[in-house]
């Protein structure tokens, strides 16, 4: 499932290529026909996440609310920029997926890997072939199609997908747990210490939950955990509440690198060589996560890996107990 970091570029990139556009939706595949006819020909004029949702605000009086779930993924296709964040940060536009991230001051690379093109963001974004016509016919079972005057998203897989006023809007993110990229940094610890230290759960299960903290998922929860030294079966309550709020700045930490990166990065202080294994290869940027069986990076005894909830679970027995 797309965690946080995800949700955050993906939400940019409408930011930089729809919003302030009108938009054509459609539902290619049908399922979704009634709402984007509430959005179409609309105005985009809002994009932003919160967590492992995003809100797309159409003509300041509709929102289009997203959750990605499992399987959902956007394919977006024309002008568009493969890395978001690079591009709103400086105006250069980099690219970001599994081989790593490059970015070269001197060059465009939105015209060096032609345009216009695709991008496929989930996960993990992949750029696709550069396009013939535009904009492309929309292939397999789109859920929504969301298309500007050089850009267009579809929308495949999600769990959830649905036209909101303003007031479901705030209803909805009143539900959710604190995200560091949209909370104030003391108000969102706060909240999310105040809300961790009075449960009996286990923390390895607080922190999945996204009404306690937002965006967290599998592989951070699993990576926090390790960071902090934390036996992932203590409950709550029992957590000391400095230790809760290192975990909420940490938690703050790794989001900033993933959404600038593009990648899941939890290993610090590496060399220039394993910084680029470990952007190209997830093996070489973790921890603990999905290494069953194999040795800790600190003190060599093998990772253990349980389910809870659900979800695969790993962690160091001896650093972690």
């Amino acid at each position: 499932m797309p965690e946080g970091h995800s949700v955050h570029r993906i939400t940019r990139q409408f930011a930089l290529h729809f919003v302030g556009k009108t938009i054509a939706a459609s539902s290619p595949q049908g399922r979704f026909a009634p709402g984007a006819a509430e959005i179409d020909g609309l105005t985009m004029t809002d994009a932003k996440a919160v967590g492992k949702q995003m809100f797309l605000e159409f003509d300041h009086r509709l929102w289009l609310r997203v959750h990605l779930g499992m399987y959902g993924a956007w394919d977006f296709a024309g002008n568009i920029t493969a890395d978001a964040t690079t591009a709103s940060a400086n105006g250069r536009m980099g690219q970001t997926n599994q081989r790593g991230t490059s970015l070269d001051d001197n060059e465009d690379s939105l015209a060096s890997i032609g345009a216009p093109r695709r991008l496929r963001m989930a996960e993990q974004e992949r750029l696709g072939e550069a396009l013939n016509t535009f904009p492309p016919e929309p292939i397999g079972a789109v859920r929504v199609r969301l298309l500007a005057n050089d850009t267009v998203a579809d929308l495949r897989g999600p769990t959830a997908c649905e036209v909101l006023h303003p007031e479901e809007v705030r209803a909805v993110i009143a539900k959710l747990g604190p995200d560091p990229l949209v909370d104030g940094h003391d108000e969102g610890r706060d909240r999310f210490v105040d809300r961790a230290i009075k449960k009996a759960t286990p923390i390895g299960l607080i922190l999945m939950d996204q009404n306690v903290v937002s965006g967290i998922g599998n592989v951070y929860r699993a990576e926090l955990l390790f960071r902090a030294r934390l036996d992932p079966h203590k409950p709550g309550r029992l957590v000391p509440r400095e230790t809760l709020v290192e975990l909420w700045d940490d938690w703050t930490y790794l989001l900033g690198i993933g959404v600038a990166t593009g990648q899941m990065m939890t290993m610090d202080d590496l060399g220039e060589e394993d910084y680029r294994n470990a952007l190209a290869h997830r093996d070489d940027r973790h921890w603990v996560y999905h290494r069953t069986g194999k040795p800790c990076r600190v003190c060599g005894t093998p990772i253990v890996m349980e389910m809870a909830a659900g979800r695969k679970l790993y962690f160091c027995p001896t650093d972690q107990t």
